[in-house]
């Protein structure tokens, strides 16, 4: 068996259970959702539903998935686990620990693609440890719309 498709055999199994894990399916399900709800009432209502504690696609406390939406700037617009309009700074230059520019990765392979994940690291600060992460999101009208999972504890 030659290198490539012994790499293909040991990896290829890894790679579809975590595109098929419960997290990986609810955060694809959820920027899904949040993506046919900007169609349907716009970019503007998407952010207001984000931000506002009662609203559709805010965070409840059962769970810890969220939506976050970017523009093409780098610029944060919401962040579902949080209240309010996100700060006005850009975050297109963050890196990761790895020195991966997490959201110049996303417009890369959203500018390719339209969806996708992408596989960055975080530095968790409820537990200060490093954590494998990755991102689903979906490129709306010149937005990143998407839901990070813990690869880890998926």
């Amino acid at each position: 068996m030659n290198r490539a498709k012994c790499l293909a055999a040991v990896t290829l199994p890894s790679l579809l259970s975590f595109a098929q894990s419960p997290a990986s399916t609810r955060a694809q399900a959820l920027v899904k959702q949040a993506v046919a709800f900007a169609k349907q009432n716009g970019l503007a209502k998407l952010i207001e539903e984000t931000t506002t504690p009662r609203g559709r696609f805010h965070v409840n406390r059962e769970d810890a998935l969220h939506i976050f939406i970017y523009d093409g700037r780098g610029m944060a617009k919401a962040f579902g686990d949080q209240t309010g309009p996100a700060a006005a700074k850009s975050r297109w230059d963050r890196r990761d620990p790895d020195a991966v520019m997490i959201l110049q990765k996303l417009q890369r392979v959203a500018k390719n693609q339209e969806s996708g994940w992408v596989d960055y690291k975080y530095a968790n600060p409820a537990t200060n440890l490093l954590d494998q992460r990755a991102s689903y999101f979906e490129f709306y009208e010149g937005h990143l719309i998407g839901c990070g999972i813990e690869k880890a504890g998926d």
